[in-house]
């Protein structure tokens, strides 16, 4: 049996994190959040302590973050190596209406919301957010600590690198590679490559 979730953030992440976690059947210990939220609850469930107590969980529970990210994956990434400081584990949330295939990778701490899809071949790298009703088409590569918004596309064969967020019905061409750290506005269009890390907006996408 998998062992109950500790989830590090309490925003509005959190709740498409603990819905999707519901419906894959695991079960939730609680929350970590801001010491003056100890006692709140989100959800129904109770913020337990803070990112201090990590190492008191991380004998028997399970990790992911469950903070969003937009401009910067810098906090969920430090969130993330506190747990493996802590030798705790994370976890790899699916929602049970995503659609994974069983040629493709998922890497942990990675969470998959509803109706996403990860197709054959597919990558998705460490400490990923495959937002709800994204699509990873096949033999891509998604980079660690990457955001994949939702209703986004990323056709067959593209590469995103490290650390990039891809808004919200955005759609990248297939064979595109993005530059780490790179932010894709919604509903932009990426038809060429992107070689350097920056802002990218509009149909098609320029640097802005």
């Amino acid at each position: 049996m998998d062992r109950e979730l500790v989830l590090i953030g309490g925003g509005g992440h959190c709740r498409s994190v603990i819905e999707a976690a519901e419906s894959c059947g695991r079960r939730i210990r609680g929350i970590l959040d801001l010491p003056e939220l100890l006692g709140c609850r989100c959800l129904g469930y109770e913020v337990i302590g803070n990112d201090s107590d990590i190492p008191r969980y991380a004998g028997n529970c399970d990790f992911i973050v469950t903070l969003g990210q937009i401009s910067s994956p810098d906090r969920r990434i430090e969130l993330h190596r506190l747990v493996e400081e802590a030798g705790g584990n994370l976890a790899i949330v699916i929602a049970s209406s995503a659609c994974i295939s069983r040629h493709a990778t998922i890497m942990p701490g990675t969470v998959v919301l509803h109706n996403a899809c990860v197709n054959a071949g597919a990558r998705i790298g460490l400490g990923c957010i495959i937002n709800t009703a994204a699509v990873v088409e096949h033999d891509c590569t998604v980079g660690d600590w990457c955001h994949i918004s939702t209703g986004a596309i990323v056709n067959g064969g593209c590469a995103i690198g490290d650390g990039c967020f891809i808004g919200s019905g955005a759609v990248v061409r297939n064979s595109v590679s993005i530059a780490e750290r790179s932010l894709v506005g919604a509903a932009s269009l990426v038809t060429r490559n992107i070689e350097s890390p920056g802002v990218y907006y509009g149909v098609p996408a320029k640097r802005r």
